[in-house]
């Protein structure tokens, strides 16, 4: 039985092992899934442990992409480019590929809520890992302007100028953001803490479309704030959770996952539905 696990501190509530259960039972994949939780010192003598204990691949999660992009073979361009790695895989020539799905799981994620990128125009709130990671494929969707704000307005900057490359990339302190957007993303951890990015209710309008990467079983602090302005859409980071899983997935296994019911399953097994 193939073995693959995700590494996480603390990862005891994370749903990737019940998610890619159902992923191998949808696919008749022969695989388990399991989870670890090393000290945040003993990741490296861990992860380096499971493969050679015979592990086909993981996910890594909080703390430990960062470190993980040090610690592979070989790296995707995605992951190159996000700067971390959240899923290994060991390939059939001992090889040890890291690569970074979040991005990917994003944007499928706005696509199946019917969410255009092409030529519209995007504020991405917060210059962190999730950001990074996120960068490279909203740009590959030809957005006519991508802007970054960020409390630390350095950051944003210099994010804007590492992807200036793939396209029409800028970076605004908040109190200069103005006209009409799209689409706003939030990627900063505030609703982890209860706390909003300090954004002006004037850029919330009807046809906005709202995204936080947070989820939880109730509207996080950022969606509750946006629906309260006048955003009629909404879409918290449950989906990106299950298609970046799915990437991860197609990466490993070589077949790609249906990801509506799993999404449904997995919302009723967190007491949303």
């Amino acid at each position: 039985m193939d073995r693959y696990l995700v590494f996480g501190h603390p990862v005891r509530h994370s749903k990737s092992p019940f998610i890619h259960t159902l992923f191998a039972r949808q696919t008749q994949q022969a695989l388990e899934y399991g989870l670890a939780e090393p000290a945040v010192d003993a990741f490296a003598a861990t992860l380096q442990g499971f493969f050679a204990d015979g592990g086909k691949g993981c996910n890594v999660t909080v703390p430990f992409k960062e470190q993980a992009f040090t610690l592979v073979d070989r790296l995707s361009p995605r992951a190159q480019r996000a700067g971390a790695v959240n899923t290994i895989k060991l390939t059939d020539d001992g090889i040890l590929l890291g690569d970074n799905t979040d991005g990917a799981g994003l944007v499928a994620d706005l696509k199946a809520h019917g969410v255009d990128l092409v030529a519209s125009r995007v504020l991405l709130l917060g210059a962190g890992g999730a950001a990074r990671g996120a960068l490279a494929p909203l740009l590959a969707e030809r957005p006519s302007e991508l802007v970054i704000a960020n409390r630390t307005h350095a950051k944003a900057e210099q994010l804007a100028a590492e992807f200036h490359d793939l396209g029409a990339v800028t970076a605004k302190p908040y109190a200069d953001l103005q006209g009409r957007f799209d689409l706003i993303i939030n990627s900063t951890s505030a609703s982890l803490q209860g706390d909003l990015p300090p954004l002006a209710p004037a850029l919330i309008h009807h046809e906005i479309a709202i995204y936080d990467m947070m989820y939880g079983a109730t509207d996080t602090p950022f969606i509750h704030w946006a629906k309260q302005h006048g955003a009629l859409q909404t879409m918290d980071g449950l989906g990106m959770l299950v298609e970046q899983a799915a990437e991860a997935f197609t990466v490993w296994r070589g077949i790609r996952p249906g990801t509506k019911q799993v999404l449904r399953e997995l919302k009723r097994n967190l007491g949303i539905l």
